[in-house]
């Protein structure tokens, strides 16, 4: 479960078992957990998170959204 970005207690990571599927990141905090696709930016899923923290989830997924998809690629090797 490579980590591709631990921020504002948010951890951005990928399992290592999911190649088959589009480029995604999976987020954690706190014991609440969320699935964003990366092309485009857009949540699979979000489980309690708050509404801010969706928000800020959001943000640092675009800010991000080059690098997450690079390490997807260079780790899958696609």
């Amino acid at each position: 479960m490579p980590t591709v970005l631990l921020v504002e207690g948010y951890r951005f990571w990928f399992y290592s078992n999911e190649k088959n599927e589009p480029p995604h990141v999976h987020v954690s905090k706190g014991g609440a957990t969320a699935k964003v696709w990366l092309q485009p930016v857009r949540f699979a899923s979000s489980y309690g998170f708050t509404p801010p923290q969706v928000w800020r989830i959001r943000e640092l997924a675009f800010e991000n959204q080059t690098s997450f998809a690079q390490r997807w690629h260079e780790h899958f090797g696609r």
